[in-house]
């Protein structure tokens, strides 16, 4: 059995959504934030950062867009991504890592200024400079969906639910519908979805 340790509002969202999708049974484990860190989950989160994932064999995982791809894998039957051998599949992995790596850092800069420079006074630029981040990734995603249905393939995958929980954290989340329309279509659907509308009530990730 998997076991998520996960705490609202944060990736675990999008495992969390991942595991109910495939059907798959797993313990969840709330971990409050604490200073100093405990000691036990940093020997399995070395960076004190949930989600985690304990796969069957006892291992750990950390980086939910890893632990996304890891599940569409182990799980096919639940179609929650395009399969290995598939045209949608590529692109699947391209946005994945993409979200990862440029809107996801980009919230981590704006959340979490103080990792990102030693100097007080730097802060608002930061700050400032992950929101422009933000942006410009967004951009480029919305240019993509544009004329689709879903970010790729032909129905719904966790690159979806990845990029609705992204953009659902923008510090500016009132501007979605006019500066990116088709997020926002996407985004609304996926509001009403029976599976986003349960996560909502314990992550608060949009108003119900």
């Amino acid at each position: 059995m998997y076991k998520l340790y996960t705490r609202p509002n944060t990736g675990g969202f999008v495992v969390e959504a991942a595991l109910a999708l495939a059907g798959v049974a797993f313990d969840q484990i709330d971990v409050p934030k604490s200073d100093p860190p405990d000691q036990a989950f940093l020997h399995i989160s070395p960076l004190n950062q949930v989600p985690v994932l304990i796969l069957p064999d006892g291992s750990s995982m950390t980086e939910s867009a890893a632990i996304c791809i890891l599940l569409a894998e182990r799980h096919p039957q639940a179609a929650l991504a395009p399969a290995v051998n598939s045209p949608g599949r590529a692109d699947f992995l391209r946005w994945m890592i993409f979200m990862s790596s440029v809107i996801y850092s980009a919230d981590r800069r704006f959340y979490h200024t103080d990792r990102y420079t030693a100097d007080p006074s730097g802060m608002e630029a930061v700050k400032k400079a992950a929101v422009a981040e933000m942006d410009r990734g967004f951009a480029i995603i919305d240019a993509a969906l544009e004329g689709l249905d879903w970010l790729v393939g032909d129905q719904l995958s966790l690159a979806d639910i990845y990029l609705v929980m992204l953009v659902a954290w923008h510090p500016q989340v009132e501007k979605v519908p006019t500066s990116w329309p088709n997020i926002e279509r996407l985004w609304a659907g996926l509001r009403e979805h029976q599976v986003m509308r349960k996560l909502n009530t314990s992550h608060a990730m949009w108003p119900a």
